[in-house]
Formats: C-alpha cells, sequence, structure tokens
C-alpha cells in the first residue's frame, strides 16, 4: 500500500507564483504521507497565447542524469527537482513546455523525478486536444508537436502508466498490446479539461479507464477561473480497480490524498478476472 496525491491548481500567467504555490501544495501532501504526487496540466503556466508557452519552454533534462546543474532557463525543471529532493517523494510534474526541433512549437511533456531530485521519466502528450463550441476554440496542433510513444514505468506505487487530458477519450492508448506485459497498477492522468467536457465527460472517462484496466486511477486537474479567462472544470479524483471515487475535489487549490492498495486490486482480478481475459488475435 502507497499513498498518492493530485494537486489541484488553479494557474495564472505568473511562473514564479505558480511555482511557489505548487511548492506549497506539494510540501502539504508529503506531510500527509504521500510518496507519489502528480500535478495538473499546465501547471506552472496556464496561457490562450500559444507564444507565451513556446517563450517560455525549456530545453529537457536528460534523463537519470544525477550530476545535472540546474540553470536559469530552466525554472520549471528546476522548481520540481528541488521540491521532490527537499520533501524526499516523487513528483510527476503534470506538464512542462519543452523545446522541440520546430522552433514555433513545443512537446507538452510529463516530467517525473524521484526522491533525489533526478528525472527518471518523460512523457509527451500523444493525443493533441480540439474543440469548438460557441464561445471556445481549442487547436492544440497549432503550437504542440505529438509525442509518439506510451510511458509505464515502476515507481514507488507499482507500475504506473502516464496520461495527459484528452489521451483518456482514447481506451485503447491504455490496453496492453502484448499478453505478457505487466499488468498497470496505476494510471496517471494530469488535465486541464474545460469546463464544459468536464462537466459532461470527466467523472465518466475516468472511471472507464479504472474500470476497464481494473487499477488505480488518479487525475489532477486545473479546476477554476484563471487569468486567461479560461474556465477549468477540476474535480481532481483518485479511483479504485472497481471504479469508485475514493477522494474528489471541486473547484479551487486542493489536495486530494488517498492509498493505492495492490491487494484490493488482486481482490477484484480475482473476483471478476476481465483484465486477463482480452484477446490478442483479434
Amino acid at each position: 500500500m502507497a499513498k498518492v496525491a493530485a494537486i489541484q491548481m488553479v494557474s495564472g500567467l505568473d511562473i514564479k507564483k505558480n511555482l511557489e504555490n505548487m511548492s506549497q501544495l506539494v510540501s502539504l501532501a508529503a506531510e500527509k504521507g504521500a510518496r507519489l504526487i502528480l500535478l495538473p496540466e499546465f501547471f506552472a503556466l496556464l496561457s490562450n497565447e500559444h507564444d507565451q508557452q513556446i517563450k517560455n519552454s525549456e530545453e529537457p533534462f536528460k534523463l537519470n542524469d544525477v550530476s545535472f546543474k540546474t540553470t536559469n532557463s530552466t525554472p520549471i525543471q528546476t522548481a520540481l527537482s528541488e521540491v521532490a529532493k527537499k520533501n524526499n517523494i516523487w513528483v510527476v510534474g503534470g506538464t512542462v513546455p519543452l523545446k522541440s526541433e520546430n522552433q514555433n512549437k513545443i512537446y507538452n511533456s510529463m516530467l517525473t523525478f524521484n526522491h533525489k531530485g533526478t528525472l527518471v521519466a518523460r512523457y509527451d502528450k500523444v493525443h493533441l486536444f480540439r474543440y469548438k463550441s460557441k464561445n471556445e476554440v481549442y487547436d492544440e496542433t497549432k503550437f504542440i508537436l505529438a509525442g509518439n510513444n506510451k510511458k509505464q514505468i515502476t515507481t514507488p506505487v507499482g507500475n504506473t502508466f502516464f496520461s495527459i487530458c484528452y489521451d483518456i477519450r482514447f481506451p485503447e492508448f491504455y490496453r496492453k498490446k502484448v499478453q505478457d506485459s505487466p499488468l498497470t497498477d496505476l494510471i496517471l492522468v494530469s488535465a486541464a479539461f474545460t469546463y464544459a467536457t468536464g462537466m459532461a465527460h470527466w467523472e465518466l472517462l475516468l472511471r472507464a479507464r479504472a474500470v476497464e484496466n481494473q487499477c488505480f486511477v488518479l487525475a489532477s486537474a486545473q479546476g477554476g477561473k484563471h487569468e486567461c479567462g479560461r474556465e477549468t472544470w477540476g474535480h481532481s479524483m483518485l479511483i479504485s480497480p472497481w471504479g469508485d471515487i475514493i477522494k474528489q475535489a471541486k473547484f479551487g487549490s486542493d489536495v486530494v490524498i488517498g492509498n493505492v492498495d495492490q491487494i484490493s486490486t488482486n481482490k477484484i482480478r480475482n473476483k471478476l478476472p476481465a483484465i486477463f481475459h482480452q484477446r490478442y488475435d483479434l
């Protein structure tokens, strides 16, 4: 059994202020015993201006580099590394804008730092959000390059699968493709769901991913009215492999904490072994 936490934020346009808020919330979660802490998408900067994300993008840290040196040009990654080391916890930095080979586009990347402050995993968002209504238009393809690989690693919680926001609309993305590949213990979802789509689909999609993969789901979201005028749905939550909501936030800054329990996961999989009945020959 391991305790995890999802940090909910209402990030604005001031990166320094956002990082200070993040650090305080992570410290609070760590004090309550969380060993792995998840941050929301765009936690360091939430803006409707694509140029702001590009302007503040950073050169990526190298994976597993214990001798790395932080610089003034990498404040977001530096803050993640320092808060992980300071609190002796694993922190998954919702998303960080990283420079790409295209100077007009970034990678929207989920970065995982271990308790020593070392970057141990990077996942670049695969599915890029597009949405159009009377009042809102979003198209991430205009400023983000899509990643091409899934990412699952072993964390203090077990086999942990990484995903970002729009990814949760694609159930096949989470399903293992090879019969003898390891089962997932925890799915992480960092998000900045719009108010309209969140109200309609957020809980539904998260609970479905938990039930069909028979694992815990920890979802960290932006939640409230932002400086840029955007309104996000919030409702960060921890869900059991049976699809029950264990803990849930509403709106505003908050911390959702709960346990990921492999014993309960195994009981559910033994009672209803659906995860073992997947056909790989179809």
